[in-house]
């Protein structure tokens, strides 16, 4: 028990060090030692590539997440990961979610075990991760007429069908950006890939927006700490 204890206790030591030593390196490493400065402090933010739940403004998150893990621990889908130094620059240790892998199902855990209030507390229908973006030239449904389908798959599993998706009077499935949380469930699921003239592409991406519940956060106080 005790060498358990010590093992946990060093992990939990390592983290907190990474996550001090990343914090600080925006302001004060010189970055002009490395052969692409730009590609060490661009976000890896991207399609797809989403950070968990209520998180804050990409532009303070790397200084306030001190790369705990508790996030990724907590989660009982498993979602969320951690970026390497490689694929994200000063911004590695930091969670993100690679919703073609596997979305996000809103339990909304990581944000309640955050230490540093990178992932702030919200109701699920004030979630923005990202917004889903759909390419009626793949969706089988807005192609009925050459594919002969009529899928609804996006519509069903969307955990605000009805809100964030909803059905128009073609039954095509169409995005109500303001209400949609980038859960990512919708793009994970569609089966447009299995189409066999999509060549494996599916009809529905997440696009990363800024997470737009700053009535109850104020920049100024994200900045002081």
């Amino acid at each position: 028990m005790k060498k358990e204890r010590k093992t946990e206790t060093r992990r939990e030591f390592l983290k907190v060090t990474l996550g001090t030593f990343m914090a600080g390196f925006l302001s004060s490493c010189d970055l002009s030692r490395f052969k692409n400065p730009k590609t060490m402090i661009k976000s890896p933010i991207r399609t797809n590539i989403l950070r968990p739940p209520g998180a804050v403004p990409e532009e303070y998150f790397a200084q306030k997440c001190i790369r705990c893990g508790r996030c990724g621990e907590v989660c009982p889908y498993h979602c969320i990961k951690y970026f390497d130094v490689k694929n994200g620059g000063v911004f590695s240790g930091t969670p993100y979610i690679d919703v073609m892998e596997k979305p996000c199902y809103l339990c909304m855990k990581c944000v309640y075990v955050c230490p540093t209030g990178s992932l702030v507390p919200c109701a699920k229908e004030e979630v923005r991760m990202g917004v889903a973006v759909i390419n009626r030239q793949v969706c089988v449904t807005w192609q009925q007429e050459k594919t002969g389908l009529m899928c609804k798959t996006c519509f069903n599993v969307c955990p605000f069908s009805g809100i964030a998706i909803k059905i128009d009077h073609d039954f095509r499935p169409y995005i109500v950006e303001e209400n949609c949380t980038g859960c990512g469930i919708c793009a994970y699921s569609c089966i447009a890939d299995q189409y066999p003239e999509n060549n494996g592409q599916k009809a529905i991406r997440i696009e990363p927006i800024k997470w737009k519940k700053i009535k109850e956060i104020k920049l100024e106080d994200i900045k002081k700490s």
